[in-house]
């Protein structure tokens, strides 16, 4: 709303220097460090409100044996509060919020937020062991999933006239001029894609640090992307799709990336506070919703790939136990335990070098996620 009223501002006063808030660039900035004060400011304040009232993390009896979570119990949790601040307000204040791709990604990111903050609120403070019933969040994350993929399928025009042409399209990395039309299948798509990555972004969050600091190296690749495909001259020349008014998702993104620097302040290791569900399933959904918006669902698996690796392990797992329990009569384990980053830390690495080795890994896949725009 800032950008309105500083928009008004410069057209009818004319002062120098305020054409400036017209350009993408200076308000992406403006809300990454937004967001990062935001998180100093109100992180301390509620980390003090959840000690106060004895919100925190509960144990967990099957990792007990491994690492140190042992002594993290009592932990505060739901701080994904902080993150969800330090995001929305400054999207609110520097983006065009009348832009339907930031209505959608904003809308996404809220109502999956709310989903998580009830999860955490049943499980530490209600003191429910299993928090919101699975079918019931299931039905939450359904819903956000179905009102993106019907506003892309059947409203388009809203995204902008090109839409129109596009509204089913999604690209395949590292081809050229090739795009898969899903036609009405596109809505399921989408559900599963917005689904899926919160999932696993959940999945993600079991060490000090690990899920945020993903999270913002996947988001910053991410917000390169949004402003590529919303300028013409950069989507002609990396011959990607065009999408007119794409590029002030660049605004929410950066947002999301001054959060997460701001809560893995706290969040670092030994941490102060856990992001919990509330935090998890909103970036989660902020991930795949941004994919979706920018006709990248095929990159997902890539320029997330840490979350998609971390699933990937909890399925085999799953799997692999229930398929040799039928035919042997006894479960065995591919991994130690899963998901994968409590495979490491029970072989004996230390959190800190399985965050610090994973945010690496990260940082590769992003590279090579844009590197997808020219090796075709």
């Amino acid at each position: 709303m800032l950008y309105y009223f500083l928009e008004w501002i410069n057209q009818v006063f004319d002062p120098p220097g305020f054409g400036v808030f017209q350009y993408i660039t200076f308000r992406a900035g403006a809300a990454a460090i937004t967001a990062l004060l935001l998180s100093f400011i109100f992180g301390p304040r509620i980390i003090k409100m959840m000690k106060r009232y004895q919100i925190g993390e509960q144990a967990k009896q099957e990792l007990q044996q491994v690492g140190q979570h042992s002594i993290k119990a009592g932990t505060p949790t739901m701080g994904g509060i902080i993150v969800l601040i330090s995001l929305l307000i400054p999207t609110l204040l520097w983006a065009k919020m009348l832009n339907w791709y930031v209505i959608l990604i904003f809308a996404t990111t809220l109502w999956l937020g709310m989903v998580g903050f009830l999860d955490d609120y049943l499980k530490v403070v209600k003191k429910k062991p299993k928090g919101l019933i699975g079918k019931y969040k299931l039905i939450g994350q359904v819903f956000i999933g179905l009102l993106v993929g019907c506003v892309v399928y059947f409203f388009p025009d809203l995204l902008g006239e090109s839409f129109e042409h596009l509204k089913s399209l999604t690209t395949v990395p590292f081809s050229k001029n090739y795009n898969i039309d899903f036609g009405l299948l596109y809505i399921p798509l989408v559900v599963f894609i917005i689904t899926a990555t919160s999932n696993a972004v959940n999945l993600t969050d079991g060490l000090d640090g690990l899920a945020i600091g993903t999270v913002g190296i996947s988001v910053l690749g991410l917000a390169l992307i949004a402003y590529f495909s919303g300028n013409a001259t950069f989507a002609s020349y990396l011959n990607i799709m065009f999408l007119n008014g794409s590029a002030e998702l660049t605004v929410f993104a950066a947002a999301l990336v001054g959060a997460a620097l701001g809560f893995l302040w706290f969040n670092s290791y030994p941490a102060q506070i856990f992001m919990g569900d509330t935090g998890s399933l909103a970036l989660g959904g902020a991930i795949g919703g941004l994919c979706v918006l920018l006709k990248k669902e095929f990159l997902l698996p890539i320029i997330g790939g840490v979350f998609f690796a971390e699933t990937i392990s909890v399925i085999l797992q799953v799997s692999y136990f229930k398929y040799t329990r039928k035919k042997f009569g006894y479960g065995k384990r591919l991994f130690k335990i899963a998901p994968l980053h409590h495979h490491f830390e029970k072989s004996g690495w230390h959190e800190s070098k399985i965050v610090l080795r994973f945010y690496i890994i990260a940082v590769m896949l992003a590279i090579i996620a844009m590197t997808t725009f020219k090796v075709r």
